[in-house]
């Protein structure tokens, strides 16, 4: 008996170490923008919620925070360079590192969140650099390059993905003809699988990882298709063309209930396809043309999805069964959006800082400021992290206590 409590003992606190040094996902748990806090506040004035402490040091970059050992990390660049930085709870500097060249050309900075799982940080910069370092310190363990090392090409913008890992596998969209996804060690970045997927360029999609009824898959979009990927070799199962005119598709597809809703901008709308029970081929259900958010992702809640529009420049309510907008409004600028405690944080592109409550018929305004720190465009995903709300514009990470 004595031995089996030392068992258990040892087990609860490898166990605890080991989640500790997991960080938290790309828009939320399920990556879908939903966040499990409750209790939150209930409205701000125009004065905004309370500000906790900021942190003005950072470098140029869109890249939204990650939490991992009451650690805050995230990306920036200075000058050409780009560098990790890891802050305290209260938003002191503990250090920075740099993993590579970063993206100086149209809208320069960091692009994509860093990914920390079993106390290792993943990286990937818009100049195809895939770094792994190590989350106490910082020192580079691994390195690709995504360009030179599988035959990637450089898009627009520059390559720009939250990155997906599952098990020891991390996964990302090198973009080539035959390496156009592919999945590398994280502990040494050995190739694992690699699938020709369409043979098109990358097109700035964090691809989702899903369950489908035990079945491990990767949905992604590239340059002209949505595709459908078995995670565990890279199998191409299904694809759907959807395209615009600058093969941008810059939001996480949304999954709810044997269903995919894949969206992106420029008038393009979306489109939600029904899996097959094994998740080895789609049916097109209905597509939405005034959903074209350009990259501020959407939220699917109690069978309605959220987000605004770009052509479409609204915030709509689309029912999640039929396509139909259902209702819209103006009263905040279009911009990126999560959710939590039954409200919508939507953060605009004019730099309101904005509470809503979702209604059947209306969107009820419970509070809107303007984010007056910082620096350049308003695009980076909200955050809340044990109720508290971050938010990122250029080289300032806010902290407002919403509890």
């Amino acid at each position: 008996m004595r031995s089996l409590v030392l068992i258990l003992l040892i087990f609860s606190l490898t166990s605890g170490r080991t989640s500790s040094q997991d960080g938290t996902n790309w828009r939320g748990p399920e990556s879908n923008g939903v966040y499990s806090e409750i209790g939150l506040m209930n409205g701000w004035s125009a004065e905004g919620p309370q500000v906790l402490w900021y942190y003005n040091r950072l470098g140029g970059g869109y890249s939204s925070p990650v939490f991992a050992s009451d650690k805050i990390y995230l990306t920036g660049m200075e000058g050409t360079t780009g560098y990790l930085y890891c802050l305290s709870s209260n938003g002191k500097l503990l250090w920075k590192k740099t993993y590579g060249p970063e993206w100086s050309e149209s809208y320069p900075g960091s692009r994509t969140s860093p990914k920390i799982v079993g106390g290792k940080v993943y990286m990937m910069s818009a100049r195809g650099g895939l770094v792994c370092m190590d989350a106490g310190n910082g020192n580079i363990l691994w390195s690709k390059d995504l360009l030179k090392d599988f035959g990637g090409k450089n898009i627009s913008w520059g390559m720009t993905e939250n990155m997906v890992v599952y098990g020891d596998k991390i996964i990302c969209t090198p973009g080539d003809t035959r390496n156009n996804i592919i999945a590398l060690n994280r502990h040494d970045g050995s190739l694992i699988w690699s699938s020709r997927g369409k043979g098109e360029n990358s097109a700035y999609c964090s691809p989702l990882f899903i369950k489908h009824n035990g079945k491990a898959l990767i949905i992604t979009h590239t340059a002209n298709n949505i595709l459908g990927l078995d995670a565990d070799n890279g199998n191409l199962l299904w694809s759907y063309p959807h395209t615009n005119q600058y093969s941008v598709h810059a939001n996480t597809p949304i999954y709810s209930n044997g269903s995919v809703y894949c969206f992106s901008g420029y008038g393009r709308g979306g489109v939600k396809l029904k899996l097959s029970d094994d998740g080895s081929s789609i049916t097109k259900e209905w597509t939405n043309r005034t959903m074209d958010s350009r990259f501020g992702g959407a939220v699917m809640v109690n069978g309605f999805i959220y987000g605004s529009g770009d052509y479409n420049r609204e915030w709509q309510c689309i029912d999640w069964r039929t396509g139909k907008q259902v209702h819209t409004s103006t009263v905040v600028g279009k911009g990126t959006v999560i959710y939590a405690d039954g409200k919508l944080f939507c953060y605009s592109e004019r730099g309101e800082l904005a509470m809503m409550r979702p209604l059947s018929d209306r969107f009820e305004l419970l509070g809107k400021a303007r984010v007056g720190m910082g620096s350049g465009p308003h695009w980076t995903h909200p955050v809340i992290h044990e109720s508290i709300l971050y938010i990122r514009h250029g080289n300032t990470l806010i902290a407002y206590k919403i509890k």
